[in-house]
């Protein structure tokens, strides 16, 4: 969880394959000079953690092993240490996604562009330019061949890792900022969900970048979203204190959790 200028691990502990209902605080990261605005982790190298920040700058951590386990947290050892710090980016670094191998971080900031780094390096591989206003949210696709990213300006732009601007969203798009930006995990569903200040929650096609639905419910600006592994369910949060469910493939809302 980022909190301020540091990051506080917690986490839900296992016994004996159930999973505790808890989170469990286990100590504190800090390092960055200004609010952490994101953080990012992978299933495949669950003790690296890559941080970023209003200070301009990203940190690449390792977590200690035993970190998240109560007899380790109780003889006070530390949970881990900035291996990295990522230096590049002239404004707020607004976001951070890793690849699915836990190789790259791709990065988005106010200074409108958006860096893919070697986290083995902590060189910048690629620099994406084309945003004309701060860039609030990047994914990797599935295979991270793709990268999608969304804008202050309005605007959903689909990459290559190359930094080659291959489409760029304007039909049907978001009349305000556009906050979150995910593909969907599913192979089979070939979807990116967006999320923006206009309250919407949009639903496109990759194949042809076409808006397929609107998701319509939030009273506020929605912040977030996320598409389940099937690529059959959304996720949602907003302002409005709301989470909702929605069903992708009709964009009926089936659930609010207030």
């Amino acid at each position: 969880l980022a909190q301020g200028t540091a990051i506080r691990l917690q986490v839900s502990p296992v016994r004996f394959g159930a999973m505790v209902d808890a989170l469990v605080y286990r100590g504190l990261l800090s390092g960055h000079r200004n609010w952490v605005t994101s953080i990012a982790t992978t299933y495949e190298q669950s003790n690296l953690v890559v941080s970023s920040s209003r200070d301009k700058k990203l940190m690449i951590w390792e977590l200690t092993p035993g970190a998240g386990d109560e007899e380790y947290a109780e003889k006070g050892s530390g949970i881990g240490y900035a291996r990295k710090l990522l230096s590049g980016h002239g404004e707020t670094v607004a976001c951070v996604v890793l690849s699915s191998d836990g190789q790259f971080a791709l990065s988005g900031s106010w200074d409108k562009t958006m860096r893919l780094w070697d986290l083995n390096t902590g060189a910048t591989v690629r620099t994406f330019h084309g945003h004309t206003k701060d860039v609030n949210s990047v994914a990797f696709s599935g295979d991270n061949r793709q990268i999608v990213s969304g804008s202050r300006d309005k605007t959903i732009k689909l990459w290559n890792t190359l930094a080659e601007c291959k489409y760029t969203i304007t039909e049907d798009m978001h009349t305000d900022w556009v906050s979150c930006v995910v593909f969907s995990p599913s192979a089979k569903m070939p979807l990116i969900v967006s999320a923006g200040w206009d309250k919407l929650v949009k639903v496109w096609n990759l194949s042809n970048c076409k808006l397929r639905t609107n998701l319509v419910g939030h009273t506020g600006v929605v912040y977030v979203a996320t598409v389940s592994p099937d690529g059959s369910l959304c996720a949602s949060g907003g302002k409005d204190g709301t989470a909702m469910l929605w069903d992708v493939n009709d964009g009926k809302h089936l659930y609010s959790l207030d």
